[in-house]
C-alpha cells in the first residue's frame, strides 16, 4: 500500500492528459461515494428533520421557483 505522500508525488508527476483521466476517474469516484452516503443517511433517517422542515416552509409560502 502506498502512502498519502507516494500517491501525491504521483499525481503531481503526471503529464496533463493522465492527470485529466484520474480527475474524470477521482470525480466518479468521489460521487458515488457520496451517493452511498446520502443513501444511508436517508434510509436510517438522518434527513428526516431537513425534509420535514423544507415542507412546512413550503406550505408556509417560504419557497420561490428556481
Amino acid at each position: 500500500m502506498k502512502t498519502v505522500e507516494e500517491i501525491e508525488k504521483a499525481v503531481e508527476e503526471l503529464p496533463p492528459d493522465k492527470l485529466a483521466k484520474f480527475r474524470a476517474w477521482f470525480d466518479s469516484f468521489e460521487a458515488a461515494l457520496f451517493d452511498r452516503r446520502l443513501e444511508r443517511d436517508a434510509k436510517n433517517g438522518k434527513l428526516d428533520d431537513l425534509a420535514n422542515k423544507a415542507i412546512a416552509d413550503y406550505k408556509k409560502g417560504r419557497s420561490r421557483e428556481l
